[in-house]
């Protein structure tokens, strides 16, 4: 029905464009001539403007103009439709000069002018017309529209004002133009004020009683991006922002994006080469553990971007692990990819049966352990089940994984394992030593653990939470306004598991440098005015208290002068510990299995862990 319009309107402008050629060449000479001039001219008077009106519609045509999209139209348009006018006017100059049977040129240039001019003017302004009836019913409709303003007066401010001018559909009324040019502020850019410097938005927001701020500028550097939302933070506004030059998908991409979860790191997100790595696991034989998790089935996404010839997810939980095996069949159909055996199984690493049934059978040659319980509020209160998983789990796969000739194991660790004071990081730790015990007693796999910080987005962290806090109206809780957490995303997470397997060779502890720590306050007041909403206006934002277990400062002990660098500059190994045989630990944890004291437990692991540190109200 749509396309249907649009060819019925083309069609009245041709229709329109014969009319008023053909009228305005007659009337110029109806004009100019009296009624005993005009009578005896008539017929070849007649036959100049129809021939006039022909060749304007005939041009039209082969130049396209009827495709022009007329609530789209510019400059440039108007420019080829005043072209063609003037050469068809032009050529009918130079025939009333040769033709000895038309009126003689004396008495024909002041009407061929008033024809040509008028012609020239009037064929344009229909089209532009239609844009400005556009215009004007969005003017009439502003009441509807958000006060914006837009930050940077350049040619991606340009898209923004014009995206909002010409799209019935979009909110936004820009009232003003921010920028930091000293030439550009105080002046009109496309009719709208500019204002600056930059680093008084707060004031200008506030002056204009502004609702959303578009930040159009997309040739500044991260670090410049994150100054600006920075200044954003106390301005009752909801932030929005063109894609930086690095993240266009192409050279028209006109995305208008939410500020995201890269954006709330306040750094440059982490881009490892991972190149490599699909050399790496190409036609091999993948096994990962926990496939159904936040970071398991991410990693299970880019090793199937590598084709390996068979992909084996284990996991112990149904549900999550049948949505990524469902997503990778799919794709399997749509790409018509036959040459990856894609292997689902149910079960847990705590059973060593079934976790060698599947690697006896299988035999894959790079293992990824991420199944692991990485809730700490919960496993303070289940640690026998932290120890089972985390710990026996581990080993189970470990052991295996010699046994089996497995090439690389690659352990997921986290920054709590550094001086513990939670089961969860005691229980990560310990599995950071059985790493390091098989890698200095097995022939035949290169062992490796990778430590990094909280991963935004995943499955138990903060902001799942704080957006479900803020979709109920709040409050938003935090445990104490004073933490601060290490933060990345999932795809920087597994990008990092993955490179890291490629530089294992034995035993290693890798760390990424994961740049600044993150407030947890800040992270819940900008999550807020991501909403539109203002922080304890609109939500309020409670502090509970540190849970059991839980630290203020989390610790990666990123050390550049004395951990060894490797070939990615973001990636850090910790110098190695010598390795104690293990079997005896692990006899003495399986005590905790008979225990029913969660007590006892603790300090059970806290015997065998010498670094976990007991803590009931968490540690500051």
């Amino acid at each position: 029905m749509k396309l249907k319009s649009h060819r019925n309107l083309h069609f009245l402008y041709l229709i329109a464009d014969l009319i008023v050629a053909f009228g305005l060449s007659v009337l110029a000479f109806f004009s100019f001539y009296d009624v005993d001039e005009f009578q005896p001219n008539l017929t070849p008077i007649m036959i100049y403007s129809a021939s006039i009106a022909a060749s304007i519609v005939i041009l039209f045509l082969i130049f396209k103009v009827y495709k022009i999209i007329t609530t789209e139209i510019g400059l440039f348009e108007c420019m080829r439709i005043m072209a063609i006018v003037l050469g068809v006017h032009l050529i009918g100059l130079i025939c009333i000069a040769v033709i000895p049977s038309l009126p003689r040129i004396s008495l024909f240039f002041p009407s061929w002018l008033l024809g040509f001019v008028s012609g020239f003017f009037i064929h344009p302004s229909l089209r532009v017309l239609v844009r400005v009836f556009n215009l004007a019913g969005i003017i009439r409709n502003k009441e509807k529209k958000v006060p914006t303003i837009v930050i940077g007066a350049g040619a991606t401010g340009k898209v923004v004002v014009d995206e909002s001018r010409r799209n019935k559909d979009n909110h936004n009324q820009i009232v003003a133009i921010v920028d930091d040019d000293p030439n550009k502020i105080g002046g009109l850019f496309a009719n709208i004020p500019v204002k600056g410097p930059i680093s008084e938005i707060s004031k200008i927001v506030d002056y204009f009683h502004a609702e959303e701020v578009i930040i159009a500028m997309s040739k500044i550097s991260y670090d410049r991006l994150h100054e600006i939302l920075n200044l954003l933070d106390s301005c009752p506004v909801r932030v929005r922002r063109m894609p930086l030059i690095s993240e266009m998908e192409g050279p028209n991409d006109k995305r208008m994006i939410s500020v995201n979860l890269d954006d709330l790191l306040c750094r440059e997100p982490i881009k490892l080469d991972n190149h490599e790595v699909k050399d790496m696991l190409h036609g091999k034989t993948v096994m990962v553990t926990g496939a159904g998790g936040s970071i398991g089935s991410e990693l299970v996404r880019q090793i199937f971007a590598t084709h390996p010839s068979t992909l084996v997810l284990f996991d112990i939980y149904e549900n999550s692990t049948y949505d990524i095996q469902m997503e990778l069949v799919r794709k399997m159909r749509e790409e018509d990819i036959k040459d990856i055996k894609l292997v689902t199984l149910i079960g847990s690493t705590y059973n060593d049966f079934r976790v060698e049934q599947i690697i006896k059978r299988y035999r894959p040659e790079y293992i990824y352990h991420a199944a692991a319980y990485k809730h700490v509020p919960l496993m303070e209160d289940s640690p026998a089940e932290a120890i089972r998983t985390n710990v026996i789990g581990t080993y189970n796969v470990a052991r295996l994984a010699d046994k089996y000739k497995v090439k690389k194991m690659v352990l997921v660790s986290t920054d709590k394992a550094v001086r513990p004071t939670n089961v969860m990081g005691a229980t990560k730790r310990f599995a950071e030593t059985i790493i390091q015990y098989f890698s200095e007693k097995s022939e035949n796999t290169a062992y490796a653990a990778v430590r990094f910080g909280n991963v935004l987005g995943s499955n138990g962290s903060v902001v799942p939470l704080f957006k479900k806090q803020i979709e109920a109206g709040g409050p938003i809780t935090i445990t104490d306004k004073e933490i601060i957490r290490y933060f990345m995303t999932i795809p920087e997470a597994v990008s990092l598991i993955l490179q890291c397997g490629l530089f294992a060779e034995g035993g290693e502890i890798f760390i990424l440098d994961m740049g600044k720590p993150v407030k947890i306050l800040n992270l819940a007041e900008k999550l807020i005015r991501q909403a539109g909403l203002v922080p304890y206006v609109d939500i309020d934002i409670v502090e509970t208290g540190l849970r059991p277990g839980e630290k203020l400062f989390e610790e990666l002990l990123l050390d550049t002068e004395h951990q060894t660098k490797t070939a990615n500059k973001r990636i850090y190994i910790e110098e190695k510990e010598a390795a104690h045989p293990i079997e005896d630990d692990i006899k003495t944890i399986s005590k905790v299995f008979e225990m029913e004291e969660t007590k006892d437990v603790k300090e059970l692991l806290s015997k065998v862990i010498t670094t976990y540190r007991i803590t009931e109200n968490g540690a500051k």
